[in-house]
């Protein structure tokens, strides 16, 4: 197996799957020939042609239409948006059309388009590059929101979404993008993302959509957690010294119910953690989740850790982002609730 980041492993993927399946074609702003902003197209284009790795105009509800006439007609579009905070112009398209086809249609016809796009801080992008907008996505029905957390799963989940007939949103954190980033070079180093970079198989290979990871065994309190957060939970775990179970949820939609409450059920304690702004992110659809199925076992309520119920700061983003400070803070708390 080679070892590769996350770049590598989602380019990796799209190489396989445009290898192995002529309808799968890559569009967005810029990746062809110069192989996208963070590089995660590069030698496409050269290696399948223009005619399957296009460039497009900047655009995004034109990607994302364009990209839904292809699915209908046959073809398995990966459309790229560039950063996530620009998905907007497209999100009329995305869930007025996207995600309703195969129900209009009484399941004549169906869209598997891909969206890939980045999203997340912690690069100093500003509140115009670091949002995390997935619970916008996870509300919609008739798309599936996926966000991994380490290149063996991007690469293992973009694949079974592109094999899929659905649609797909496939969010990718960008600060784990390219392995481990010891965050702000004023405050002490960090390694909170030492595991981004790891072992992939460079071949076909799958992981299911619609099943959540145990990242970490424990049994003092359950973490419900996904993307860069599955990293700094694991920081924060350490710094707490509490023995706690890690769950990586990794698709948002569908929602792995049975793993989550199977943990919080035996541990009996549980916090959430998202980059996202806290108020009606995705984290209330975990709490509820867990309240509704696991509300005779819990020893203490579930506590959130989130992002600031406000644009993402430029100036304070590290004050923003929740470190394992933040998290093992919330950890304590949970312990020593009644």
């Amino acid at each position: 197996m080679a070892r590769m980041n996350m770049v590598q492993a989602l380019n990796s993927a799209m190489d396989v799957m445009m290898e192995r399946d002529t309808r799968v074609v890559v569009m967005g702003e810029d990746v062809g020939y110069f192989g996208g902003v963070f590089r995660a197209t590069d030698g496409l284009q050269r290696k399948y042609g223009e005619q399957r790795v296009l460039d497009t105009p900047i655009a995004e509800g034109g990607i994302i239409a364009t990209a839904i006439g292809m699915a209908v007609n046959g073809l398995k579009p990966v459309a790229e948006i560039q950063f996530a905070d620009y998905i907007y112009p497209g999100y009329d398209q995305i869930v007025s059309e996207l995600a309703r086809l195969r129900y209009r249609s009484a399941g004549e016809f169906s869209a598997p388009v891909i969206v890939r796009t980045p999203c997340g801080g912690g690069i100093r992008g500003g509140q115009t590059h670091s949002q995390s907008p997935e619970a916008l996505f996870a509300h919609v029905s008739g798309i599936k929101v996926v966000m991994p957390s380490n290149p063996y799963d991007a690469k293992g989940l973009l694949i079974s979404a592109i094999e899929g007939e659905d649609p797909v949103v496939f969010f990718e954190p960008k600060r784990i993008y390219n392995g481990p980033f010891d965050g702000d070079p004023h405050k002490p180093a960090v390694p909170w993302s030492a595991h981004a970079r790891g072992e992939v198989p460079e071949g076909h290979y799958q992981v299911p959509l619609g099943r959540a990871e145990v990242v970490r065994p424990g049994s003092d309190v359950t973490v419900l957690t996904y993307g860069t957060m599955v990293h700094v939970a694991q920081a924060a775990v350490q710094l707490a010294g509490v023995d706690a179970e890690i769950i990586d949820v990794r698709t948002m939609a569908p929602l792995d119910t049975d793993t989550l409450c199977n943990s919080v059920c035996r541990t009996g304690r549980c916090i959430v953690v998202h980059e996202a702004t806290r108020f009606a992110g995705f984290g209330g659809e975990l709490v509820a989740t867990v309240q509704e199925h696991c509300f005779w076992n819990l020893e203490a309520p579930v506590l959130r850790v989130a992002g600031w119920d406000t644009p993402y700061p430029h100036a304070f983003e590290w004050e923003y982002f929740p470190g394992p400070a933040r998290i093992a803070a919330a950890l304590r708390q949970v312990m020593e609730a009644a």
